[in-house]
């Protein structure tokens, strides 16, 4: 495993790094003793990097991913959640909203509970241009200070923004001072946009966190669940994509891990699982060398859905980190 500097914030993380999202179960169920066999896996393989957040699962992701490290020494990985939405019972789509610093202290309390810790080495501000932007200004402003203010008091390490739409992104990186940039979506197959915004990111020795390589379903065999915004014409671009690399004797999950983790000016590439044996075969994925001429004749037939931008505001949003099931 390759291990890089995050930005200013003085870690040095696994270029894969697991996101918790699929131990809240919004892929399918997963107990509490699978939680603690894929971060196992996870660390025997050298991942040192575990994101959550208490809207994955309606907190249950966190509560998980607690039991799973709470014999793992503190000093033996670094842990990201975050604040600002938050799920009731009932999964996604049951969101709400609140960046103000009352709730954001009582959310790392909380989630501290469920983690087993009183110090996270980074916080995100979590998908703040929902709702139609509505409370990005509020984000931005009393939910960035107070992070800082965190910081500054020895809480919590680092403070970052995980969000999805590139001009927002062009902005916070532009004008406002964070730590770590989660970007999703946004350096996977079809779409590299986030390439756009890197040189802003190396200028403000921001850490970037590359998750989603699987498109949120959409490069894989299984296809994307039914709550994804791309249409039947957009699926038909992708299930040709995918039937392709059957025949050629490999699947497109594998091809676009091994695109997405390639640049090493991205710190890491986030990926999720619900099984330990995925997190295995991502790593060997990762291992592997690339096919460089199947990865293009594949990015030639993602040609007409290239940098498509989905709204990922419906009834029911995906997740920030990425799944993939081997079988």
């Amino acid at each position: 495993m390759d291990y890089r500097p995050l930005g200013k914030t003085g870690l040095k993380i696994s270029a894969l790094s697991l996101g918790a999202s699929a131990l809240g179960g919004v892929f399918g169920a997963v107990d509490t003793a699978e939680g603690r066999r894929i971060v196992r896996a996870a660390l025997d393989a050298g991942i040192n990097f575990f994101d959550v957040a208490p809207a994955y699962g309606a907190t249950r992701a966190e509560m998980v991913l607690g039991a799973a490290l709470r014999d793992i020494p503190r000093d033996g990985y670094f842990l990201s959640t975050k604040v600002g939405k938050y799920t009731a019972p009932g999964g996604y789509g049951a969101d709400t909203f609140d960046y103000s610093s009352k709730r954001i202290a009582a959310s790392l309390e909380e989630s501290g509970a469920r983690l087993g810790t009183d110090y996270f080495d980074l916080i995100l501000l979590h998908d703040l241009e929902y709702q139609g932007q509505s409370s990005t200004e509020w984000a931005l402003g009393e939910g960035l200070d107070t992070l800082h203010e965190l910081k500054r008091a020895g809480r919590i390490g680092a403070v970052g923004v995980g969000t999805y739409p590139v001009g927002l992104w062009r902005r916070i990186l532009s004008d406002f001072n964070i730590d770590v940039a989660l970007v999703h979506n946004h350096h996977c197959l079809y779409d590299t946009r986030l390439l756009e915004l890197l040189p802003i990111a190396e200028r403000r020795h921001v850490g970037v966190v590359n998750a989603s390589p699987f498109g949120s379903g959409l490069l894989t065999d299984q296809g994307p669940p039914e709550w994804h915004p791309a249409g039947p014409a957009d699926r038909a671009v992708f299930r040709r994509a995918a039937e392709y690399c059957r025949t050629h004797g490999t699947s497109i999950s594998k091809v676009a891990l091994q695109f997405a983790a390639a640049r090493r000016e991205i710190p890491t590439t986030m990926f999720s699982a619900t099984d330990a044996a995925s997190v295995r075969l991502n790593i060997d994925w990762y291992l592997e060398p690339a096919d460089g001429a199947l990865l293009d004749q594949v990015r030639t037939m993602l040609a007409p859905v290239i940098d498509r931008q989905w709204s990922y505001q419906a009834e029911n949003p995906q997740p920030q980190n990425d799944l993939q099931h081997p079988h």
